[in-house]
Formats: C-alpha cells, sequence, structure tokens
C-alpha cells in the first residue's frame, strides 16, 4: 500500500431515506423579530419555504457524539499542561493522581475511527505530506420535510406545521413557577435525509458502512435536538436501498447504480 493510495478516491456511497420523527423535536432556530404571543423556543425553518428542516450538522454531530461514546475515543486536554488524551481509557491513573481536566472535545487522532469517518478541519491536521492527511469522508445534508400538507392540514398546531408545548420549571425554594414555551415538530413529521460516503482506495469499506448504520441505529435508541431527556427526538430510520458511483462512472459521467451493501434490519423499519 502506497501512502497516495490513503487518498485516491475509489467510490460514493448514497444512503437516503426517511427519518420519521416518533415525538415531538425541537432543534433551536434564530428569529430576529418575535412576535407577541410566540414561542419562547423556536424550531430552525428554512427561510423561503418556512418549514422546519432538520440541518445537517445537527444530524451529523450527534452521530458522532454516540460514536465518541461508544468508542471511548476523544480529546481530552488536561488543566495547567499541554498533554492530550486520545481516549477516556488513559484517564484512570491520571485521574487517580488528581490531575484536573480542561476541557474535552471530539476526537482528532488520525488512527481512530471516529475521526477518520466524520473528518478533521485542516487546521488541526498535523500537516499537509499525505501520510498525515485525514480525507473527508462522510457528508450529511439537511434533511426537508416531506409531508408539510399533512401537517399544515392539522387542526391542533399552534403555529406553522408545529406544536408548542408549556413547560414549567418550579423553583425549589419560593415553589413560583417560571413557565416557558418551546416550538415542536410534531410526532409524524416525515423528513427526507442523505449521506453521502466517500470511500479511498485503502479503506475497508465493510468498516465504514458499519460504522454509519451503527451511528444510525445508536440515534434511534438517543435522541435527536433538544430536551432529550424529557422526552424530546424519538426518531426512527427507514433506509433505502443503497446506490454507489465510482471513480470511473464520474469520469464516463455515468449514474449512480445499485450497490451490494446490505441495510441491517434494525433501519428498514
Amino acid at each position: 500500500m502506497t501512502a497516495l493510495s490513503r487518498i485516491e478516491f475509489r467510490k460514493r456511497l448514497f444512503i437516503s431515506g426517511t427519518l420519521t420523527i416518533l415525538t415531538g423535536l425541537h432543534i433551536g432556530g434564530n428569529s430576529t423579530e418575535m412576535s407577541i404571543g410566540g414561542a419562547d423556543h423556536i424550531v430552525v425553518r428554512d427561510p423561503l419555504t418556512n418549514y422546519p428542516y432538520i440541518p445537517g450538522s445537527s444530524l451529523r454531530g450527534k452521530m458522532r457524539s454516540l460514536l465518541e461514546r461508544l468508542t471511548g475515543e476523544m480529546t481530552i486536554r488536561i488543566k495547567g499542561g499541554s498533554k492530550v488524551i486520545n481516549h477516556v481509557s488513559g484517564l484512570g491513573d491520571m485521574m487517580a493522581e488528581g490531575v484536573i481536566l480542561n476541557s474535552a472535545g471530539p476526537s482528532s487522532s488520525p488512527s481512530q475511527l471516529s475521526t477518520r469517518l466524520f473528518g478533521l478541519p485542516i487546521d488541526k491536521q498535523s500537516g499537509y505530506q499525505v501520510e498525515n492527511i485525514v480525507p473527508q469522508r462522510l457528508v450529511v445534508r439537511d434533511a426537508q420535510l416531506m409531508n408539510p400538507a399533512t401537517l399544515e392540514k392539522a387542526r391542533n398546531t399552534d403555529m406553522p406545521m408545529t406544536e408548542v408545548k408549556t413547560e414549567v420549571a418550579i423553583d425549589r425554594i419560593t415553589s413560583q413557577a417560571n413557565p416557558r414555551q418551546i416550538e415542536r415538530v410534531p410526532a409524524g413529521a416525515e423528513f427526507a435525509f442523505e449521506m453521502i460516503l466517500s470511500l479511498y482506495e485503502a479503506d475497508d469499506e465493510a468498516e465504514y458502512i458499519k460504522a454509519v448504520f451503527g451511528c444510525m441505529d445508536l440515534l434511534q435508541d438517543d435522541y435527536l435536538g433538544g430536551h432529550g431527556s424529557r422526552g424530546y427526538g424519538k426518531v426512527r430510520f427507514k433506509v433505502n436501498p443503497i446506490m454507489e458511483k465510482s471513480a470511473d462512472d464520474y469520469r464516463n459521467n455515468h449514474s449512480a447504480k445499485p450497490a451490494t451493501t446490505v441495510v441491517p434490519d434494525t433501519l428498514k423499519q
């Protein structure tokens, strides 16, 4: 294997399908103009259609954090020093010595699966030599709403295609109630998702596709967006047959063709 084979493009796998919301979803958006009577915390919406959508960054970031928690891969910095630990297993002896942690962030070691799958910003890579480059592999598109007509016709939505859930925080001393209103995409909303996995000559295809499917399965048993510990954000994937496009297909302007990749039963619901 040559160093160049690490970054020589081989093919892309297209993973797409439907992401169904099972419990109210809140992924926050910004608004420069809040109308009187609106929710305190609004969802992100497409500025052209006003439809709620799921940002690719939210979906991708959640998948990465779940994979890192499963594998123990992350970048841990020690307070008062320059030492960096790349796996939680390295904390045992140091914590026993009274070391104080400064921060923990995404994995950054090129040898780790999380880093190789989700990539590393160019300013955090160690150099421009071929052996040091971490190529970009997984792209996650914004997921667009598939059934807006169903949500628009719903009689009991509080805002366009969404619900407003009122929650109350109780002061433990005075028992004073502090209500807040959170906008949510209601259960039953469906979004079209697409992920593109780029593979290079030296890559183990089975390893990367297993990792992507594993992240999706982990997410189904966790939550997407905010307030998940209070029941928000349960989702379910339904994956279409996988398509692929090789380097030769791109050179010869050929369309994507069915891949031999088998979708796990847990993602065919």
